[in-house]
């Protein structure tokens, strides 16, 4: 009897310390990184380069923003001076300077590398002479220019000449100066036909 009741209480005692055993391989059979973490080893690489390819689609759009930014400030740039600087002539003259030459050497490479653009040139002239002798003069001023940027391989389509002759000074002063900046040659740009820029100068 007393084997029974030693045999009994032994079980008691050891069948807690069995169940508590077993839980505790249970949780580390469930916490074993060797059979658990190859699916949170894959998600957070999955993660990890999810975000990697998101920087980098981030970085490469801001490089493309920025150089974007650039060659639009480049392109206004040019086009500013294409519009702004204008060839000027000496008197009773429609002979282009060496710095004509030159002004229209910069403006025919802005041209050829912007082929949505056409040109009208403007021919001026100071208001000394008559006013039709004015008007001749102004276009054959404006031919000057044009037959310049057709050498440099500027269709002729995309440039068309018009006379002023005096009628649109840029000064109004009666002296050299003034005379000088008005007897001139002006571009006006043209884009889809629809949108026009003078030159301010």
């Amino acid at each position: 009897m007393r084997k029974r009741i030693l045999l009994a209480g032994a079980m008691i005692l050891i069948l807690p310390a069995v169940f508590l055993t077993a839980s505790c391989a249970k949780k580390e059979m469930q916490t074993d990184p060797v059979s658990m973490s190859k699916p949170e080893i894959r998600q957070a690489a999955d993660t990890s380069g999810a975000k990697a390819e998101q920087a980098k689609r981030i970085e490469e759009e801001q490089l493309r923003e920025e150089r974007l930014r650039q060659e639009a400030a480049t392109r206004d740039a040019a086009e500013k001076a294409l519009v702004n600087e204008n060839i000027h002539f000496a008197f009773n003259s429609e002979t282009l300077t060496d710095q004509a030459q030159r002004l229209l050497n910069s403006k025919a490479g802005f041209l050829r590398t912007h082929s949505n653009i056409s040109v009208t040139v403007e021919g001026h002239c100071d208001d000394r002479g008559s006013e039709s002798y004015n008007m001749a003069l102004g276009k054959r001023r404006a031919e000057a220019v044009k037959k310049f940027l057709v050498d440099q391989g500027i269709s002729t389509d995309r440039l068309v000449t018009v006379s002023y002759g005096e009628n649109k000074p840029i000064a109004l002063g009666r002296d050299e100066a003034s005379w000088a900046r008005n007897r001139r040659a002006q571009l006006v740009i043209t884009l889809n036909s629809a949108y026009h820029k003078s030159a301010q100068n």
